[in-house]
């Protein structure tokens, strides 16, 4: 990953309060989630939000960016495919942090499909951990080793169709069995009849979780 970069909306550096990270699914790009800005931007105004483009084209189609191939989908692959990916992702986090002149716990992520996967990934395995994490339609890779690397208990909103046909709803039900018994504070939104995508009430379930987390008035 050379750099972090994608559609940007909110507060500017040295008047931020807050950084949003959030990340796009397979097959899109930053453009696809940054539309969710206007809406959690109302209930936290202070937040400078980055919907940063993933650093690989994807492999499944012509169009669109990658976090990781998903070309293998055998368990092994998967997780080793999102570790990477995080690992990479952390430290430019870090520089976003950084040039908000932000301290780590003035983040929150959240993603969409593969990028629900990074922001679970990720966020479970900084120190210190984000103020929050919003999953929307992902998927816990590696339950298996989440005792094992977890580092902190950052709250945790997952939000899942369940007429998803791409992603299985199992996989967020799978998610919140794993981030319970590791003692993560989740709250977790099944929507009836939602395909892959995201609704009004998933919006506003974020919306909720990021003024909560940052202690807003009326979270």
């Amino acid at each position: 990953m050379a750099g972090l970069d994608g559609p940007r909306f909110g507060a500017q550096p040295g008047q931020a309060r807050q950084l949003v990270v959030v990340l796009h699914g397979l097959g899109a790009d930053g453009q696809d989630l940054i539309q969710l800005a206007p809406d959690w931007g109302e209930a936290l105004p202070g937040a400078a939000f980055i919907a940063p483009d993933a650093p690989h084209p994807c492999d499944m189609a012509p169009y669109g960016r990658q976090w990781f191939s998903l070309q293998d989908r055998t368990p092994a692959a998967m997780a080793a495919g999102v570790a990477q990916a995080a690992a990479a992702l952390g430290p430019l986090v870090e520089a976003e942090l950084a040039r908000f002149s932000l301290p780590p716990e003035a983040l929150a992520l959240a993603g969409f499909s593969q990028g629900a996967m990074m922001a679970l990934q990720l966020g479970l395995r900084r120190h210190p951990t984000p103020a929050a994490i919003l999953a929307y339609s992902g998927a816990l890779l590696a339950p298996e080793s989440l005792s094992a690397d977890i580092l902190g208990h950052p709250p945790v909103l997952l939000v899942h169709g369940e007429a998803d046909d791409i992603v299985p709803v199992a996989a967020s039900r799978m998610a919140e069995a794993a981030l319970r018994a590791a003692d993560v504070p989740v709250e977790a939104l099944y929507r009836p009849g939602l395909p892959h995508a995201i609704d009004p009430a998933g919006i506003e379930a974020g919306a909720r979780t990021l003024a909560r987390a940052f202690g807003m008035t009326g979270g």
